[in-house]
């Protein structure tokens, strides 16, 4: 069925926002963007928001638009966050949270959680009702970021995933000195001693570690919320890493997730049902044999659509060994690169060292005009327009070493004489937006032509291979939350997709109806706002200049919502996700060619 698709929902066509690859426009934003409670539509980033009480606002401007009037139904929330937690503690309410929260455990975390989470909520939701200056907003946020850090470290499990996706900026919900508080959990999450590790894997496969492995490195090379990586060299002499899961893990997880739901259906209602689906795909991710298939069924598409396989392909996925996964035991191949936003600083910050500028420098040299450029969704340069500049360089770099042979044969051979050195391939920049292209292009595949994608696409999960040697390639990892689409949706998704890109509101509303979406009044104008930001877009033109939580909050008591289509909220995850990695546009040129492959 040929069907051309637009998939503005997961993309910027092929336009570049930050160089850097870290922020979005929403860290460039000098309005009352951030002004309000943190962007939950991404429902990882509900997460990290509840868990550190949260209102990301950046404070800049003494708007009021992203204030909520005081008569509304979420001014209540107030009273309802006090009154919901008195209500658990009532009678037959320890007993709930006995049952769903791990026991006495998960009790005191659930208490340590609202000890910190509700008091801040209330004061970010207090500043936002009073109009507070630029100053008590950025003295709450320096104050609530060092808390919400304190709390993570000190309760772990779910809330390090919440801060990681915060300093990843995901949703573009978080101003920078949130951002910058909460990096080191991007790095530098808490480790446990090797013995634990040791004794996992040789508790999973039944033989000492030594029988398994030819060499094992005892120092991680990363550790996230559910457990950590480790080099390892098989029998053969294949290099792989190993993920080990960290016991008792997955019933902490459980009670913390249930914990932010439980929040959220009284301060935040509107984020609830993605929350629910969300809570299912995320309790995915403890068996790793699972993972292990996943990966293995994700990877085989993308060979199979030559988009994977060599070097010379848009992505690389590891290899799992089958036979070495087991629930609590991830063993794969080893991809050699860097994080994609460490890899794109990295370019940067070489490529501004060739004419002597630092990063730092740059960065307040153009602040301000950045922010301008980027506020209301404004086109970065495409891919092509990328590599027209790269091909000048790579002009230039020819001609610097054809004179650097000419000036080695003639004087570089005299005593005293140094040589001049020659320029490879990779002293040239990374074309930034040709590799959002590639990324739009692969989940566009995963999504719509095979129907099996990963929810989990943050930049964390994302790596770039080959730089050195002027070749660089996409790496993908971590296929714990992979969601997979029948041809129905698929066809449907397809429809809405082409809808959005039109702007066909009538058509756009229609197949939302058809997904099953149902809200109080089923008003048109709101169910095709839900639709735009769920699928398509969100810059300050179409929040109204709001924060994103605000708006989002505006058009559920404009209307609530009762239903949102289940089916495609990972495809919306993704959305937001991918996002952050470039900016939106009025047209995506990236992903029509999709249409002939739909089976």
């Amino acid at each position: 069925m040929t069907m051309m698709l637009s998939f503005r929902s997961v993309g910027v066509g092929g336009r570049c926002r930050a160089l850097t690859g870290t922020s979005s426009s929403g860290n460039l934003r000098c309005c009352s963007y951030h002004r309000g409670l943190p962007c939950n539509a991404s429902a990882s980033s509900a997460a990290a928001a509840a868990a550190v009480g949260n209102g990301t606002a950046s404070s800049s401007s003494n708007s009021n638009n992203g204030s909520i009037n005081p008569t509304s139904r979420r001014s209540l929330a107030l009273v309802g966050i006090i009154g919901g937690t008195t209500a658990i503690a009532s009678i037959g309410g320890v007993a709930y949270l006995n049952e769903h929260l791990g026991g006495s455990e998960g009790l005191l975390r659930t208490a340590s959680f609202y000890s910190l989470a509700i008091p801040k909520y209330i004061q970010y939701r207090y500043h936002m009702m009073v109009d507070s200056p630029d100053a008590v907003w950025d003295q709450l946020h320096k104050e609530t970021s060092k808390a919400g850090l304190d709390k993570i470290m000190e309760l772990q499990g779910f809330y390090v995933k919440s801060g990681q996706m915060c300093a990843a900026n995901i949703g573009n919900a978080f101003p920078p000195i949130w951002q910058e508080t909460m990096a080191p959990l991007q790095d530098d999450c808490p480790a446990r001693p090797f013995s634990v590790v040791k004794s996992i894997i040789e508790s999973e496969f039944g033989k000492k570690i030594n029988e398994i492995f030819d060499s094992f490195e005892e120092s991680p090379i990363g550790a996230a919320s559910i457990g950590q990586v480790h080099r390892a060299t098989l029998k053969d002499g294949s290099r792989v890493v190993v993920k080990v899961m960290y016991p008792g893990v997955e019933d902490v997880f459980r009670g913390d997730v249930r914990t932010i739901k439980m929040f959220a259906q009284v301060a935040q209602p509107v984020h609830v049902p993605p929350l629910i689906e969300i809570e299912k795909q995320f309790l995915t991710e403890f068996d790793y044999a699972r993972e292990a298939e996943q990966l293995d069924r994700v990877r085989g598409n993308m060979i199979a659509a030559k988009l994977s396989g060599d070097s010379t392909r848009l992505c690389a996925l590891p290899k799992p060994y089958l036979d070495l996964c087991t629930k609590r035991v991830l063993v794969m191949e080893e991809l050699k690169g860097d994080k994609l936003v460490t890899a794109l600083k990295k370019d940067m910050q070489r490529q501004m060292e060739r004419v002597n500028r630092t990063l730092d420098k740059l960065g307040d040299e153009k602040k301000e005009s950045f922010a301008k450029e980027f506020s209301l969704g404004e086109n970065g340069p495409t891919s092509s327009e990328y590599q027209t500049y790269i091909r000048l360089l790579d002009a230039k770099r020819r001609m610097d070493n054809a004179y650097s042979a000419i000036y080695n044969v003639s004087m570089g051979w005299l005593p005293g004489v140094k040589k001049r050195e020659y320029l490879g391939k990779s002293t040239l920049p990374i074309n930034h937006a040709k590799l959002i292209d590639d990324l739009l292009y692969i989940h566009g595949h995963q999504i719509l032509v095979d129907g099996c994608f990963n929810g989990d696409c943050h930049p964390g999960n994302i790596m770039l291979l080959g730089v050195d040697e002027g070749n660089p390639q996409l790496g993908l990892i971590d296929y714990g939350q992979v969601k997979a689409l029948t041809r129905d949706e698929r066809l449907l998704f397809c429809k809405l997709i082409i809808a959005l890109a039109d702007d066909n509101k009538e058509e756009i509303c229609t197949l939302m109806k058809e997904a099953g979406y149902k809200s109080k009044y089923m008003d048109p104008n709101i169910l095709y706002k839900f639709a735009k930001v769920g699928y398509d877009e969100d810059n300050l033109e179409l929040t109204e200049g709001k924060h994103i939580q605000v708006y989002m909050e505006h058009l559920h008591d404009s209307d609530p919502v009762d239903q949102i289509p289940q089916q495609y909220i990972m495809a919306s995850r993704a959305s937001i996700l991918l996002r952050g990695l470039g900016m939106q546009s009025t047209r995506a040129e990236v992903l029509p060619r999709l249409g002939d492959q739909l089976p």
